[in-house]
């Protein structure tokens, strides 16, 4: 389930996941296509299904990898700046994507799901900040 994943979104529930799938545009990426352009605004986020994608994060050696379950574009989503981060696909990848509207929209008619919503945006982009910090420390 995608709920499941390491930094996706943990506390959404089947129902809530039912709804967001109800409302989501389903996205195909090849390999090495771009998902997310560091610079320009995003008009929402992604949310990966299968097939992976590397952040590319000019701080950190290396690549962030981003796999089934896990979201990327949130931060531009929440700051509705534009992307911190270029997100390239490794592989294939099937994606959702939600757009602003879409998603406050679902939050106006459903208040529960957008606090779950946020929270586990606040869960994952916490993980990911903290291996940022410290990538050797262990994952809880």
């Amino acid at each position: 389930m995608l709920s499941s994943a390491k930094n996706g979104l943990a506390y959404l529930s089947q129902n809530d996941w039912t709804l967001i799938a109800d409302k989501a545009a389903r996205i195909e990426f090849s390999a090495g296509a771009p998902m997310v352009h560091k610079g320009k605004r995003m008009t929402g986020l992604f949310l990966l299904l299968k097939g992976t994608a590397t952040a590319q994060i000019p701080s950190q050696v290396g690549a962030a990898v981003i796999g089934p379950g896990e979201i990327c574009g949130e931060i531009s989503f929440l700051d509705e700046l534009p992307a911190t981060v270029t997100v390239v696909a490794r592989e294939a990848v099937e994606a959702y994507y939600l757009d602003r509207g879409t998603l406050l929209g679902l939050f106006e008619l459903f208040p529960h799901l957008g606090s779950r919503f946020y929270r586990s945006l606040a869960s994952s982009l916490s993980r990911r900040l903290r291996d940022l910090v410290d990538p050797t420390a262990p994952a809880k």
